[in-house]
């Protein structure tokens, strides 16, 4: 069976919520859903998709802005971030949406997850890395067999996370996508937050914020 990978992008700040499914199964998991939901639930429905987890990268408002629907729409399946993150679900101050002038709550996660956990969803192995700077728990999912790494914020095509955030850092950002992903194959496709896919070599080779170690 061959994964398939489908973004939705939810305005208003171009947040890529994906879809995960193997071909010739029903079974799914959305990562991050974004301030558009009904834009997901669009989706899954002319795919003829039925999620079975819902995981979020890191807790900033526009990755969980979703949660509450997909929770609404698919009560019984789990709600996953990383242990570090789980307070900014239930505080608007931490996840940035009184910021941007409205308090936005999640319900609270089904499950918690560190680096060096694997979590299986859906026919996936998702092997989990701790990279923080942009925001303190982000988390990485790799999905060694697919060669497929959903990133969050922590890197972009061309760029990076924001580091101006609590707790960010950009010190710690660089050292982390250095140590955790660009010793990661070369053709392992990354699907960031924000923008186009791109993959490890391609960010290793011309990336101007970082580059591979020496």
């Amino acid at each position: 069976m061959s994964s398939q990978i489908y973004c939705v992008e939810s305005m208003p700040f171009a947040e890529n919520t994906y879809i995960l499914w193997h071909s010739g199964s029903p079974e799914c998991v959305v990562f991050d859903p974004g301030m558009e939901p009904e834009l997901i639930f669009d989706a899954l429905q002319d795919k003829k998709l039925q999620p079975v987890a819902i995981i979020n990268t890191h807790g900033h408002s526009d990755h969980i802005a979703g949660n509450a629907a997909m929770k609404a729409r698919f009560p019984d399946i789990p709600l996953i971030i990383g242990e570090i993150e789980a307070p900014f679900l239930s505080d608007p101050n931490l996840n940035l949406s009184r910021k941007y002038g409205y308090d936005l709550i999640s319900p609270p996660a089904d499950q918690l997850v560190n680096e060096g956990d694997t979590i299986l969803f859906a026919g996936f192995t998702f092997h989990i890395l701790h990279i923080p700077g942009h925001s303190p728990g982000s988390l990485v999912f790799w999905a060694e067999n697919e060669k497929i790494l959903i990133v969050g914020d922590v890197l972009f095509s061309g760029s990076i996370g924001r580091t101006d955030f609590p707790g960010g850092s950009f010190a710690t950002l660089a050292a982390g996508i250095q140590q955790k992903i660009y010793t990661l194959p070369d053709d392992t496709k990354i699907y960031p937050g924000h923008g186009p896919v791109t993959t490890v070599g391609q960010e290793k080779r011309t990336n101007p914020y970082v580059r591979a170690a020496n």
